[in-house]
């Protein structure tokens, strides 16, 4: 035998298990946390159980999370905390560019059909900074109330006193609405939402100085009266496929000004959500699918 087979078999005996096979180490030993990627109609997410498990997420990691070359890649980050309230948990969000914010409809779907097989009841409450949130699954897709409207210029919040059923946007847009469903929106009536210019108006309205903590934008095109079309610029995020909030937003906006019954199909890039509105103080409801994507680990600290 050559001494090089002579070195290499010595080797192989300084280390074999006990099936007599050479033991490896592992290729990476450090404690990894756990994910779930879920979506709702394109509009997706990695979320994370923080419930029994200090979560250290800082808004650049949560934007290193995000990111779809060197990331995992979504629209937003989600981490379900225990409920201060009663609920059976809450839910926080951070934006694709790690900025954290009140509320998320799809988001709030995914987390509340989680809750749901966990529990193995039909119903869920989900606690936000936008507001309690309930949930029931209803033959597999989950409806979520989504709680009030709100229209009042100071509660979206707006800068200045508008008409928020009807107001102009100097240079940008000359019929537009604002909404609050828990987050601050600006719906926009379009002729064509498919060539709608999302990406430019999208950017230049979200942060317009109209809109202080900012705001997300729809563009939406009536094409019955219980059937809307839209396409959507997220707040701190760009265009997505979907957005919850934002199709609640569309068909209330729609409803405002008589475009649409009190139950409308909201046709997004993702998909179909239902939207039901019964006007002034009732409760606005979202039914629509979720989806998990897959189940992963991640290294936090190494996003540091």
């Amino acid at each position: 035998m050559s001494p090089v087979a002579m070195a290499f078999f010595r080797h192989l005996r300084q280390g074999v298990n006990r099936a007599g096979l050479p033991e490896r180490k592992p290729l990476y030993s450090r404690a990894m946390t756990p994910f779930l990627k879920m979506h709702g109609l394109g509009n997706d997410f990695v979320v994370f159980d923080a419930r029994n498990r200090t979560l250290s997420l800082t808004p650049e990691r949560a934007r290193a999370i995000a990111d779809r070359r060197l990331g995992i890649g979504c629209d937003q980050v989600i981490v379900i905390v225990p409920a201060s309230n009663g609920a059976d948990a809450a839910m926080r969000i951070y934006n694709a560019d790690g900025g954290e914010v009140e509320s998320c409809g799809n988001a709030a779907r995914c987390v509340v059909r989680l809750l749901i097989d966990e529990s193995g009841k039909r119903k869920a409450q989900l606690e936000t900074d936008g507001g309690l949130l309930s949930g029931i699954d209803t033959g597999g897709v989950i409806s979520i109330d989504m709680g009030v409207p709100q229209f009042d210029w100071r509660a979206i919040p707006m800068a200045n006193e508008v008409d928020t059923n009807a107001f102009s946007i100097e240079a940008l847009a000359s019929d537009a609405a604002a909404v609050s469903v828990g987050n601050p929106h600006c719906v926009l009536f379009v002729e064509n939402a498919a060539r709608a210019p999302v990406q430019v108006l999208g950017r230049a309205i979200e942060k317009h100085a109209l809109f202080p903590e900012r705001t997300n934008v729809e563009f939406v095109q009536v094409l019955s009266p219980d059937q809307l079309e839209m396409r959507v610029w997220e707040r701190g995020v760009g265009q997505t496929r979907a957005c919850g909030t934002g199709a609640c937003a569309a068909m209330v906006a729609a409803h405002r000004r008589g475009l649409c019954g009190t139950r409308a199909t909201v046709q997004l890039e993702g998909g179909s959500l239902t939207i039901e509105w019964a006007g002034g103080d009732a409760h606005i409801f979202m039914t629509g699918p979720t989806a998990l994507s897959f189940r992963g680990e991640i290294d936090l600290e190494a996003l540091s």
